[in-house]
């Protein structure tokens, strides 16, 4: 497995979402993203999740919520990547695919935008 430190991947997660557009980041409301070692023991190959009420599914009476949470796995990620440019675009794409969660887009429109 490739090792990257848990400070340059947070680094990575950082630019990942420094490079959304800003008009997404301005609209990305009460979500906080967290970088962690492994994924769910029973969901060990997840690269990243998104745990929350997508904006599209929030109503007038939501309020009072949790921050919305995305999930970067470093692990896993560095399991499948062979050097660190490769963790650089997979973390790029999974920021992306998560931020996408939050805004309410599915794995299947994702997979039909070639985002899977």
């Amino acid at each position: 497995m490739l090792q990257v430190s848990r400070e340059d991947f947070e680094g990575y997660v950082s630019r990942a979402l420094d490079g959304l557009p800003p008009e997404l980041g301005r609209l990305m409301r009460n979500v906080a993203v967290v970088v962690e070692d492994d994924p769910p023991a029973d969901e060990p190959e997840l690269l990243g999740l998104y745990e929350g009420v997508p904006l599209t599914e929030r109503g007038w009476e939501y309020g009072g919520a949790l921050p919305d949470l995305i999930r970067v796995f470093r692990n896993p990620i560095c399991e499948i990547c062979d050097t660190s440019e490769e963790v650089v675009d997979e973390v790029r794409i999974t920021v992306i695919h998560e931020v996408a969660h939050h805004f309410g887009i599915d794995d299947n429109h994702l997979d039909e935008l070639g985002w899977s």
